[in-house]
């Protein structure tokens, strides 16, 4: 069963990358996916074979000739670098229908593309990313996905996402970090096969706190979420100071690290792997994942967007659905 992709903004470089992923797929053995969105904005940027189908089950038998693409509506012109209004409701249009084909089986996995949120707030857009629309789509709450970014040996999962620093203290929660860190252990065991996972959580402040002396979080926040994990049999170490715990060493430890905010998990994994990372999402009925990256409007067109990324994300989301089913079968 062939991957969704869905092409993101048309004006920025995620066509070109899943382009440039389906030219060298040989190469990186990626499995059979597919493209939605607009012809045009793959046209714009890359003169290699496309064949549009009518049904994702066509895919896999034109995947080997040509990159196969499910026409969404038509936004008009595509000037790579340009964003507009219909660009955004394409792109839209595009994940949307990505998701509808994965949850009805159609497809075996979602792989998103870059998109602009101020263009899709202009169109009315009430998420703040697509990961929350994702959820929305599939029937789960925000609070019960995770956004966990993957490299080739480190996977990192922030607590709070999109928050100002100064309002993450009052938006850390013991429960809030139990939630995350089920969903993460339930997401390696799923997906990626890891039978006990191991998580490690780190501290919110310098030193971890250094038993209160900088902070409190540590003590009344995040060491109880971690005691109720160990209750419930999970291996999970912390809290730890976040500053020596993303050295090859310490990350042969575990097979997730639970951080408190945004940065925290983001900064190790861009520092070790720019061009490798994986943003994906824990916690759905469906496998997600997407390139750790923008739209790079300013790039867009000139032919020179990396597409490792977007390589690393179509190649995770095969591996994990290949996961899964194995597990459903055995659990059959």
């Amino acid at each position: 069963m062939p991957l969704a992709v869905s092409l993101g903004d048309p004006a920025g470089i995620g066509p070109e990358v899943i382009a440039k992923a389906w030219a060298i797929r040989e190469a990186h053995r990626l499995p059979p996916f597919f493209a939605i969105g607009d012809r045009r904005s793959i046209e714009a940027v890359w003169n290699g074979p496309i064949a549009q189908i009518g049904h994702p089950g066509d895919a896999v038998s034109v995947f080997p000739e040509a990159l196969p693409l499910l026409q969404v509506d038509d936004p008009g012109e595509i000037v790579p670098g340009q964003p507009n209004l219909a660009g955004a409701r394409c792109a839209l249009d595009s994940v949307e229908m990505a998701v509808g084909l994965a949850r009805s089986g159609a497809a075996a996995a979602l792989v998103t593309g870059p998109v602009a949120k101020a263009q899709l707030y202009a169109i009315g857009f009430r998420h703040p990313g697509q990961t929350e629309f994702v959820a929305e789509r599939c029937g789960v709450a925000a609070e019960n996905v995770a956004m966990m970014m993957v490299g080739p040996d480190l996977r990192t999962v922030p607590v709070t996402i999109h928050r100002p620093l100064a309002r993450v203290p009052e938006s850390l929660t013991t429960e809030l970090i139990l939630s995350r860190a089920r969903v993460v252990a339930r997401g390696l065991v799923r997906d990626f096969g890891i039978a006990r996972p191991r998580l490690a959580v780190a501290g919110l402040n310098p030193h971890a706190g250094e038993g209160g002396a900088m902070g409190h979080e540590e003590l009344d926040i995040i060491q109880p979420a971690i005691d109720r994990l160990r209750e419930e049999g999970l291996d999970v170490s912390g809290p730890l100071p976040a500053d020596t715990m993303f050295h090859p060493a310490a990350r042969a430890t575990y097979d997730a690290a639970i951080c408190m905010y945004h940065d925290q998990a983001l900064i190790p994994l861009k520092t070790l792997y720019f061009d490798l990372g994986v943003n994906m999402t824990l916690g759905l009925p469906l496998i997600r994942t997407s390139p750790d990256h923008g739209t790079a409007f300013g790039i867009a067109g000139r032919g020179e967007a990396n597409p490792r990324a977007m390589i690393a994300a179509i190649a995770l989301a095969g591996q994990c659905a290949k996961t899964r089913a194995q597990s459903q079968a055995q659990a059959a």
